[in-house]
Parts: C-alpha cells; structure tokens; sequence
C-alpha cells in the first residue's frame, strides 16, 4: 500500500534501507537499494502461504492440537483467586512499522524483542515462568500489584511501551468498561447545564473565552478529539480541536449567497481523513437554540487576518480545555462526549425506527438493517472509517452477481407459472426458449410447486438485497470501532430483547465475551443518567 503511493513509497524506502544497511554492518558491498531483489523472498512466502492451505485435514487437526496447548499453557492466569484469560500472549515478530497515513518513520525496520527487554509482573510468592528461549532470561521480575499489566517492553521505533494485558472478555476490563459508560451516562445530568453555559460564552467579549466556548460546541456537535501538538518528525501531522489549523477550513465552498457551510478537512486520530461540509445554518445546528450560526461567526471570525498554518484557537491549549471540562464534571474528557453523543445517537435513532408503523411486521434480517444504519449514522458521527479492500469489493461483486441470477431464475419460473396456467406443452416451450432451469425438477412441475419455488425464491432475493445494501452502505464505515469503544453495549442488547433479534446478529462472539456484564439488562433498559 504504502510502496504503491509515490509520496510515501520514497519515505518507507529510505527509511527501510537506512536500517537494513545498519543491520549490514560497515563496508558491506550493498550499497543502493535500486539494486537489491527481494523476489525470491516474496516468492518464498506465497509458496508457504499455498502449502499453509494446502495440508490435509489431519495436518490441520494437529496444528490446531498444538496451538491449544499453547493456549491452555500461555493463555489464562489467577487473580485475585480467579482464573482469567491473558490477552496478548504472542510476541509480535521482527518486520518493518507501517504506520498509519504518511506517518514519518514508516519503513523503519521493527527489532526482535529479546527475553531480558521484558519486564514480568506477578505475585511474589510464585515462582516465575519459564524463559522460552534457551540461553536468555527475563529482564526484570517484578510483584506490583497495583498494576494490571502482566509482561511489559519498550518497542524500538517510537520508544513506547507495550505490554501484555487481561484479555478483553476478562472482569477487570469489563468493570473498567462499565464504570466508562455510566461516567459518558452521568453526563446526560449535567449535559443541559454545560451546554448553556458554553452557549453564553459563545457570544462572551473576550476571545479566549470565546474560543473556548466554540471549542466545546465542537467537541459536543462534532465528536472532536482535544488533540494537541505533534512533533512531525516523530509522528503523523494529526488534528484535533486544539490543533486545528487555517488552512483545515475552507468557507462557502460551494459559493453560494449568503452560505453558512464550512468544509473541514484533516487528518484524525490514525492518520483517518475527516472530510465533511458542516452547514451551520442548518436545523440540525439551529434547532433548540444550538447557535450553529454563532459558530460560524466565530469561526469566521478566528480565520481573519491569519496564514494558513496559523492555529485556529490560538489562546487555547490542550491542558486549558482539559482542565475546563474536568471542572464542568468529575471526569469529563472529550472521550466522554464521544462516548455520550454514541450512546445517545443510537438510543435516538432506534427508537425512531421503532416508532415506523409496520415496524413489527420486519423480519429480523431487516431489523438488523435498521440497526446497522442507526450504527452508520453513529460511525460518521465519530469518523470511524475505513478503506475499501480488493476482497470487500469482490465481495460485494460476487452477492451482486448471486442475486443477478436468483432474479433471472424467479424470472424464468414465472414464465413456467404462465405456461402451466394456459395448460400448454411444457417441455415444448421450455425447449423452444432454451431454458436453463429446466433442472430444477425431474418432471414437468405442477402450478402450486411453481409458485411455491416463486415465493421461496421471492425471500432470497428480499434477504440478499437486504444483504447487499446493507454491506454497500457500510463499505466505507467502521460500524465494528463504534460498537466496541463508544456505544454502551446495553442499548443494543435492550433494543435486541424488545424486537426478538438475537444477540449473535448484532454482537460477534468475541464482543458477547467482552460485554457478558450487559447480557442481564431489562427490554426497556436506557442509557440515562440513573444508570
């Protein structure tokens, strides 16, 4: 991907080479990287990738045999007298850093990480676990309680930290995820009275205060992250709130009289593009008193008179928003907000659907449709994105097909339908017309196995279209990071319950395992603040 793109294929290359002739060593003969072929290592891996698919059922019996004693071994732990499972228990293998978007230090070559770069934590009273590698040893033991961290390292291309956690399904983050939505619930208490408190400040004489209340109008109708300052040398040039810059915002962009659009484009959290034309005069922004026009007159406003890489809000800092938000309520962050305007986004827009009048006359593959468009509506919201694959579109162009033909055949069964009514030869008309469906009886069909072959087909291709748009609408939305970071998983098992969908149609088996603590909640359950 990256060596496709000109721009970023001169900054992995030189990255890459720069470390391979470090791994070299002084006065190799390898010199320019024009030079080397890495075909033949190419070719080696898709050749095990094939004989990978290719072995027999027994073979893979074994492999599978082998990779759950691995598990049963590495997988689970004891805590607090409990058995929970361990999360990344797999050292990730030496390669080259990717990065997200044109992130600076892509094509940097990531090292083997050796046993004594580890740190393990654990109780005191346990003896430590095996070094797996012979001729090594653990870097350091340590018995820290109040930690959750199991094994912890240093990677070498940013200097982070890494560590190997309780898995996802596990109580500790389950309790952890619980205690986040009924904080993002607690807002719902408190959201009218720092809503009117920003909005008198929307309209304040003094800029910074000003600034400061239009910041808090975006992170709340936006779902803005604070953001801060990059170093763009170490990390890719992404935006927040704070780090919003001029040349970020191009007003009346479809120059029009009187326009109140700005277009908004930068590059979010992993290097995501957010594009979208805001219409502050709009009723979505206006309604309700949402000053969306006072906004935009701010915004104008802040823009005058500055370079395209001057700040936007330049009296206000990370740190400053931060504290102001904390001051509103104990804990409130911008992650709040996010997870807040979720939650309350889903819970809106699923009722609506419930309120259609033959709503209760859907079947459940088109329950599931209206759930994942009150999701997309929530994704777009928070700009969870992502990029069409090649399988995705072949994906998608392989139901199209199955449903071209699922028509074509209905098509030719109601010609059957026709023919067996005018009680004409059959077999002679089919011959004459060529038909290829002829094999879907033995002998000449009677009128009521026809039309029931019409009805059956009649619901596959209901389900199938339902299936295609459903997948084409969401193609190029991450309805999956929504759903596991900022939508409080018990609206949507409530909203489960109320309309008889089952839970595996809406949450994978790994987000059953990770939300098993909202599995108990009533038909009626709402994301409020009692909660």
């Amino acid at each position: 991907m990256h060596l496709g793109n000109p721009k970023t294929a001169k900054i992995f290359i030189n990255n890459f080479f720069t470390d391979f002739q470090a791994l070299l060593g002084k006065g190799h003969p390898v010199k320019t990287f024009s030079k080397c072929d890495f075909s033949r290592i190419a070719s080696h891996l898709e050749e095990q990738k094939m004989v990978k698919k290719a072995i027999t059922d027994s073979e893979r019996k074994m492999n599978k045999k082998a990779k759950d004693e691995i598990n049963f071994r590495h997988g689970y732990c004891i805590v607090d007298g409990h058995v929970e499972k361990v999360g990344n228990f797999n050292m990730e293998p030496p390669g080259t850093f990717r990065g997200r978007g044109e992130h600076p230090k892509m094509g940097k070559i990531k090292q083997r990480v050796l046993p004594e770069q580890v740190f393990m934590n654990f109780s005191v009273e346990n003896a430590p676990p095996i070094c797996p590698v012979p001729g090594h040893a653990w870097g350091e033991i340590r018995h820290d309680p109040c930690v959750q961290w199991l094994g912890n390292w240093k990677e070498n291309i940013n200097g982070q930290d890494k560590y190997m956690q309780l898995a996802a399904m596990s109580s500790f983050k389950g309790k952890s995820d619980r205690f986040k939505y009924n904080k993002a619930a607690r807002l719902c208490g408190n959201i009218e009275k720092i809503r009117r408190d920003y909005k008198k400040n929307l309209l304040a004489k003094e800029k910074g205060l000003r600034q400061l209340a239009t910041a808090m109008w975006v992170i709340d109708r936006l779902a803005l992250r604070v953001g801060g300052e990059k170093d763009t040398d170490e990390e890719a040039d992404t935006v927040g709130c704070c780090s919003l810059r001029v040349e970020h915002m191009t007003f009346n962009p479809s120059n029009e009289d009187d326009s109140l659009e700005v277009e908004l484009e930068f590059l979010g959290k992993d290097s995501m593009l957010f594009k979208q034309t805001i219409d502050f005069g709009s009723e979505l922004y206006t309604n309700n008193n949402g000053m969306g026009e006072q906004v935009y007159k701010n915004f104008k406003n802040f823009c005058t008179g500055k370079k395209k890489t001057d700040d936007i809000f330049e009296t206000l800092t990370p740190s400053a928003l931060n504290d102001h938000l904390k001051s509103l309520m104990t804990g409130l962050s911008a992650k709040v907000f996010r997870t807040y305007n979720a939650s309350v986004t889903l819970q809106d827009e699923l009722a609506k659907k419930e309120k259609v009048e033959n709503w209760n006359s859907l079947t459940v593959t088109q329950k599931v449709t209206n759930y994942n468009d009150a999701n997309r509506i929530v994704a777009i919201l928070c700009n969870h994105q992502r990029t069409v694959s090649k399988a995705q579109e072949n994906a998608l162009e392989s139901i199209q097909t199955k449903l071209n033909t699922l028509i074509e055949q209905k098509k030719v069964l109601k010609k059957m339908l026709k023919l067996i009514a005018k009680a004409g030869d059959l077999r002679k008309d089919m011959g004459d017309s060529k038909f290829s469906q002829a094999h879907l009886w033995e002998s000449v069909p009677t009128e009521s196995q026809v039309a029931n072959k019409i009805s059956l087909w009649t619901g596959k291709i209901d389900r199938m279209s339902f299936d295609l748009k459903n997948k084409d609408d969401n193609k190029e939305v991450s309805l999956g990071t929504s759903k596991i970071n900022y939508m409080d998983p018990r609206a949507s098992v409530a909203f489960c319950k109320r309309n008889e969908v089952p839970i595996d149609r809406v949450f994978s088996r790994t987000l059953r395992d990770k939300f098993n603590w909202a599995m108990s909640v009533e038909p009626e359950w709402q994301f409020c603040y009692e909660i």
